[in-house]
This record gives structure tokens, sequence and C-alpha cells, in this order.
């Protein structure tokens, strides 16, 4: 065993956690704003995630609607998803990869400030 590494995971744990409640509350509030702005775009419906750094926005609607790009019409997750990054510059990941058709997955691991602007950007596009 690295005792090293023992040590410093003991100091980690029993240090101040000072860092770690700035850090949560930031998570929270980029979460928050996440949901609430996924569930403002029309065809959008979100779930607050319980844990890790993921919304996993339900798309079904705009699948239904229909979205007309390079002439055919995107009928999946993944197609929407390679829509969204071509036009909006904002890559997130198809729920096919999880077999979940007819889902996004987003990170808000990332700046507030940038997920406001990379949310913007998809609800511009999908409107129509």
């Amino acid at each position: 065993p690295n005792s090293i590494a023992q040590k410093a995971s003991v100091e980690a744990l029993n240090g101040k956690q000072d860092a770690i409640e700035e850090m949560r509350k930031a998570f929270d509030e980029r979460r928050k704003y996440m949901v609430k702005s996924l569930n403002e775009i029309e065809g959008i419906s979100c779930l607050t995630p319980a844990g890790a750094f993921y919304a996993f926005p339900n798309i079904s609607k705009i699948l239904e609607r229909g979205i007309e790009y390079n002439g055919k019409k995107i009928s999946n997750s993944f197609d929407l998803s390679n829509f969204i990054l071509k036009e909006a510059e904002v890559a997130l990941i198809p729920g096919s990869a999880f077999e979940a058709e007819g889902y996004l997955r987003l990170s808000y691991a990332a700046s507030l400030e940038d997920i406001k602007d990379g949310l913007n950007r998809i609800e511009k596009i999908l409107k129509y």
C-alpha cells in the first residue's frame, strides 16, 4: 500500500470541508439552472438528477414533431445530438448510448456561463 496516499486520504476526509461545500453549492446552482432551462424549451422535459453531473432530458416530443436536417427528418437521439453539435456547437450524448432512446445527456460540470450559453444555443436552433 502507498502510505503517503493513505495519509493524504485521511487528511482529506478529516480536514476542513469548506471547499467541498462551495463546490457542492456551485454544482447545485448549475444543476437547478440546467433543469429549469431545459424544461422551458418546448418539447423537452427534464427531471432533477439526484447525483453525478448529468441531466437526462426527455426529447421524445421533439423527435415526434420532427426536425428536417440535410434533407432528412431527425427521428432519433443520435441524429438530434449530431444536429445540435453541428448547428449549435454544443456537445452532448444521445440517450441511445445508454439504451434510452428519446433522451439526451448533458453535463453540468462546466461553468454556469458556458451552461447558459450552450442552452441558449440549443433553444435557438430548436425553435421553429
